[in-house]
């Protein structure tokens, strides 16, 4: 079982920055890739950012050039930085682990979320 532990969401004021923080633990083989993905109330989750263990990124266009993602392999942690933040970034954001369990299977977790808010 593999558990996501997210934190660094809050309130900020518009053009602020924040970063967001996810630990993996529990019992894998190995991570193949974390992510962010965001959902405000009424709307589908969309994805942020991702990054593969070998370090291959992908952003949506909406925060690219604004938000960077990043991972620490040794700490099994992902982390998101976002700047000039908007209020339309206010949204829930959840991580994502794709990992390799102990049987040697495909899987994916998510984390609770944790709520970013933008605003005066």
């Amino acid at each position: 079982q593999v558990q996501l532990v997210e934190s660094g969401g809050g309130l900020v004021q518009p053009g602020g920055s924040l970063r967001l923080s996810c630990a993996a633990s529990g019992r894998f083989f190995t991570i193949r890739a974390m992510g962010w993905y965001r959902q405000t109330p009424g709307k589908q989750r969309e994805l942020v950012a991702t990054i593969t263990w070998g370090g291959s990124t992908n952003y949506a266009d909406p925060v690219k050039g604004r938000f960077t993602i990043s991972r620490d392999s040794a700490k099994n942690t992902v982390y998101l930085q976002m700047s000039s933040l908007k209020p339309e970034d206010t949204a829930t954001y959840y991580c994502n682990a794709a990992v390799i369990t102990t049987t040697m299977t495909y899987d994916e977790v998510s984390g609770q979320g944790t709520l970013v808010t933008v605003s005066l």
